[in-house]
């Protein structure tokens, strides 16, 4: 299922988890290639997959054309079709942050929190200069634009999608002082992940949540076998 924010896949199982994956990435290689998808069906639930705009198989959008919130609505609604109004919640690095948004609606039984960080780099970004560099007119100056700009060029993105929902996450910066998570929350951080700093405050912030260290950084860490026993774990919890 496509509409204008989200491509939704479906894997067949009991009690579907929604699995939303990070920045740069998508659906398949976060969750089906690492073989995430695979562990939860032998668990016995199912899996709905989201694919981001200009992520995989997501829908290309313009600069304007999203907003943080949107996307957590069409998130909502892929809850209210694919799992009945409520749902367990997967969500590694920007896909964590926007679960903890989705939380938000009401519609989350279990939240696992993978790779989340308070520090908010999206603000800083140079979204002109990333779309110069998208098109080849130069690196940018600052350091934050040009980590970006070297993001753009990984296989199955669209720049100029995935410059427009920077654009979007940078108008409603992250605060986790707001829209607490008011359910059951796992966080889980890799041990040498530089860029999930300050998380023991988000943990602190949260009612019950509790935190779980796996090996890796903020890439290996989600490919870790600790990751994917921790969240399968934790969601499939009686």
């Amino acid at each position: 299922m496509t509409d204008s924010l989200l491509t939704v896949r479906t894997v067949a199982g009991e009690n579907p988890v929604l699995l939303i994956h990070g920045l740069g990435s998508n659906s398949r290689s976060d969750w089906e290639a690492s073989g995430f998808v695979d562990a939860l069906t032998s668990a016995g639930r199912g899996a709905i997959l989201v694919d981001l705009p200009g992520h995989g198989d997501g829908p290309a959008l313009a600069r304007g054309e999203v907003t943080t919130g949107g996307i957590a609505a069409a998130l909502a609604a892929a809850v209210d079709e694919h799992a009945g109004g409520r749902v367990d919640v997967i969500g590694y690095s920007l896909g964590a942050r926007l679960a903890w948004a989705l939380a938000a609606t009401g519609r989350v039984n279990r939240l696992v929190l993978g790779g989340l960080s308070p520090m908010e780099p999206f603000a800083l970004v140079n979204l002109d200069a990333l779309a110069d560099a998208a098109a080849g007119k130069g690196a940018p100056a600052d350091q934050i634009t040009g980590m970006f700009a070297g993001m753009l060029g990984a296989p199955g993105l669209d720049p100029t999608s995935v410059i427009a929902l920077i654009g979007a996450l940078a108008a409603e910066p992250f605060d986790a002082t707001k829209d607490v998570p008011q359910v059951p929350t796992l966080f889980v951080s890799g041990e040498g992940d530089q860029m999930a700093q300050g998380v023991e405050q988000m943990v602190a912030g949260v009612p019950g949540a509790t935190l779980v260290r796996v090996p890796g950084d903020h890439f290996g860490a989600l490919a870790s076998p600790e990751f994917r026993a921790a969240a399968i774990g934790f969601v499939t919890e009686s």
